[in-house]
């Protein structure tokens, strides 16, 4: 295991999600995939793709130097199918987490805290998009601060100044949702969306969130 002087977040593939050109009721969608190299030597993948992704998800993490074996922890921000498909290449890792439900092997637990040993890895609870939803926060990052991979409590950075991407996407609960929003954008310096790049997170953007946060208070 390499030894670092920050937490690393790296995107592997941005996501997207676009309606189907010739029917407007689909659409086509896949997640951002994250790997997260702690400074201890964990390893963490955030959301797996679909399950087709398996051989393109391998050579990912191959150009990053790493194997399937070498990944200790696979969250899952929630349990929709383009974000848990390729769980299945991680049979080493201790730690499963789809949404809030923590498991290895057939044993379920409740997961609370870090992930790491020096506690700058995190998972929370930001239900919305769904209710069990939840997102990592990565503090001391190799960008100066604190990454949030956030899954689809934001869609894509677009979704900040319309709100309709976001509530297109579906929400079990839009208060919530819009509250979690606020909340994080206010820890993060970054966010890892569910469906598109990596965005800095600036004063003009926590305005717009909070903003939004009390219309619906």
């Amino acid at each position: 295991t390499m030894s670092l002087n920050r937490n690393q977040v790296i995107v592997l593939q941005a996501g997207y999600s676009h309606i189907f050109a010739t029917d407007a009721s689909a659409m086509r969608a896949n997640c951002s995939c994250t790997l997260i190299r702690c400074r201890d030597g964990t390893n963490i993948i955030v959301d797996t793709f679909t399950a087709w992704d398996g051989e393109h998800l391998t050579s990912l993490l191959a150009a990053q130097g790493l194997q399937v074996d070498d990944i200790h922890v696979v969250i899952c921000t929630h349990g929709h199918s383009d974000h848990v498909g390729c769980n299945y290449l991680f049979r080493r890792a201790r730690l499963h987490m789809i949404g809030s439900c923590a498991s290895k092997h057939d044993l379920y637990f409740d997961h609370e805290g870090a992930l790491d040993a020096n506690g700058e890895v995190l998972v929370e609870n930001t239900p919305g998009h769904t209710l069990s939803c939840v997102s990592v926060l990565v503090h001391n990052t190799q960008l100066g601060g604190t990454v949030g991979v956030c899954g689809d409590l934001f869609e894509r950075c677009e979704d900040v100044d319309d709100e309709n991407i976001w509530l297109t996407a579906g929400s079990e609960n839009e208060k919530s949702q819009v509250q979690e929003r606020y909340r994080m954008a206010q820890l993060c310096s970054f966010i890892v969306p569910g469906h598109g790049p990596m965005f800095a997170v600036d004063e003009l953007i926590c305005a717009k969130l909070k903003q939004l946060a009390e219309k619906y208070a």
